[in-house]
């Protein structure tokens, strides 16, 4: 963990000086390091294949750190090993520790609320959670929680030249530049959670003791955490905003009320539910994500308003929103269709074959509806190919 912590710190300081690859991309050392502990001891008894993992966790976690620590100590210079109380930045830090600890956390602490109230849903309850948690934390990573770190260091820099007006309008463009960038990923990845959860869940992990049923379990469970994809991943981008400000605190009020409200409607749902529709107490986990979607919009519309309140008026425009639902809406159709037709009962290549359908429709049909991000994302995509 303290490895961990200081590969976080690395990131932190890349991130200041607009260096995001190296930060973002060391995680796959921690993770390449435990497949490997796996491989090389796989036929060891379970409880020693545990250590292992444990010990490749470990090595993966200095390795990530040691690969961060030479570009780091280049933009930096000598570092002093004791905290400079008297340093204004430092006590500031100090101050907004748990603020932002608490606000940025929400969605791992609902998580765990979640997880914790489907222990009283039976057996399989909380690991199909589990393993719908690891997929639907995917695009929050990839797209809500990279495009937020990345945009906080120039949002904060727009604040720092002009008049306060100039400033709010700055920070106005970047903060709607960025949640067109992040909408334009995260719609059709709440849609194939909608229409396509089984395909992704089974090629994902369909094998041995994990059956197609439980994949359409799973399914059902990313679906309900569609419901908050969107909400969840924008509301990332707008605490960031709410830090550029200098304030941390409004983010965790709010943030404390999603949590709340995932408490009592998780509760509602899972419990009250499956009992009146007649279902198996299951089930529940469904109304579990679904609950904590609704919980994330409304934590959204409470940051959105208050900063409206504050720079003026933000969001998505009303077009864009339609032109990437309806684009998806129609992708996911034609790729269900695919999914059909095939009737292939291999896992990974009945999700190559779906996903590929249904990826290049969307990106066809949202070139056509002139949404900008698609052409931007298609240049760099020509670019890379073409060096």
């Amino acid at each position: 963990m303290g490895l961990l912590v200081g590969s976080a710190w690395c990131l932190g300081i890349l991130n200041s000086h607009r260096r995001f690859f190296l930060s973002y991309a060391a995680p796959v050392i921690w993770n390449l390091s435990m497949i490997i502990a796996m491989v090389v001891f796989r036929h060891a008894p379970l409880p020693m294949l545990a250590v292992w993992l444990a010990w490749g966790a470990t090595l993966g976690s200095l390795l990530q750190f040691a690969i961060q620590v030479p570009p780091v100590l280049k933009l930096t210079g000598s570092l002093p090993l004791r905290p400079d109380g008297s340093n204004a930045n430092v006590r500031e830090v100090v101050r907004n520790f748990g603020s932002v600890a608490i606000s940025r956390g929400v969605v791992q602490i609902s998580a765990y609320v979640d997880q914790a109230i489907s222990t009283l849903l039976g057996q399989g309850a909380m690991a199909a959670m589990t393993t719908a948690a690891s997929i639907n934390m995917l695009p929050v990573s990839l797209f809500g929680m990279a495009i937020s770190a990345s945009e906080l260091p120039a949002m904060a820099r727009t604040l720092g030249d002009g008049t306060a007006a100039d400033a709010h309008a700055a920070l106005r463009g970047r903060l709607d530049q960025g949640m067109r960038r992040i909408a334009f990923f995260v719609v059709p990845s709440a849609m194939a959670f909608f229409v396509l959860g089984d395909v992704i869940t089974a090629a994902l992990y369909q094998s041995g003791r994990f059956t197609h049923e439980d994949a359409v379990f799973v399914w059902a469970i990313l679906a309900g955490s569609g419901i908050g994809l969107l909400a969840s991943t924008l509301g990332r981008l707008y605490s960031s905003t709410y830090y550029a400000l200098l304030d941390p605190r409004t983010p965790l009020r709010y943030a404390l009320v999603r949590l709340a409200l995932t408490t009592m409607l998780g509760l509602a749902c899972a419990l009250g539910l499956p009992p009146l529709l007649g279902i198996a107490p299951q089930w529940g986990t469904v109304g579990l994500t679904a609950s904590a979607g609704i919980a994330g919009w409304v934590e959204l519309f409470l940051l959105r308003r208050t900063m409206n309140a504050r720079i003026g008026v933000t969001g998505l425009p009303r077009r864009l929103v339609v032109t990437l639902w309806t684009s998806a809406a129609a992708a996911a159709a034609a790729a269900y269709a695919a999914k059909i037709a095939l009737g292939w009962k291999e896992p990974i290549l009945l999700a190559f074959a779906v996903l590929g359908v249904y990826g290049s429709l969307y990106l066809a049909l949202t070139y056509l509806g002139k949404v900008d991000e698609c052409r931007g994302f298609l240049q760099k995509l020509a670019r890379r190919l073409k060096r």
